[in-house]
């Protein structure tokens, strides 16, 4: 009898450790997604200043347009990813982008097109860093809420992750590749 208790003892042990194990790999893919979402961002900040130099050197008393991609690349740059400031970053970024189509000589330089590419390849890898996050925090929700997990996931201090959400302003655009063409 005691050989019986002390087997299902060590066969609820192993089968704890097995989804501990299990949920904090699906935590460290939630974590990575994040980590993703951050260093897509910051390559996005890091290439907004090459962009603002280069537009300077055609419409240089764009000064106001200009002043206001830079204010909403340092307030992104200081935000949390649930914020508001890289939506606003996106439409200053919008408007910078406008300019092509007021300055031929802007539109036609070699600088200003790859910077667009480059602006538009660091979109579409965020789009895609977002939907695995998502895709992460599904598994990881999903691996919670599973039996026998579902039993164990709260004592073992897991809890449910949040979707990376849209704020209304990016809502049916942040999947899209923005418009560089000119």
């Amino acid at each position: 009898m005691e050989w019986i208790l002390l087997a299902l003892v060590v066969l609820l042990a192993v089968a704890v450790i097995s989804i501990y194990n299990r949920l904090v790999a699906l935590r460290q893919n939630v974590n990575q997604g994040v980590a993703d979402i951050d260093a897509q961002l910051r390559q996005r900040h890091d290439l907004i200043p090459n962009l603002v130099n280069t537009v300077k050197g055609y419409a240089s008393h764009e000064k106001e347009t200009l002043d206001a991609v830079i204010a909403a690349r340092n307030n992104a740059a200081q935000g949390s990813l649930a914020s508001g400031d890289e939506a606003q970053l996106r439409v200053a970024l919008d408007r910078l982008l406008a300019l092509g189509e007021a300055y031929p000589d802007l539109k036609a330089s070699a600088n200003f097109q790859e910077l667009q590419r480059e602006l538009a390849d660091v979109e579409d890898k965020l789009a895609a860093a977002r939907r695995a996050l998502n895709a992460a925090v599904s598994r990881y929700n999903t691996g919670i809420e599973s039996f026998p997990a579902v039993i164990f996931a709260g004592m073992l201090g897991f809890r449910q992750a949040d979707f990376h959400r849209l704020d209304d302003s990016e809502k049916g655009t942040v999947d899209q590749v923005p418009d560089v063409s000119f």
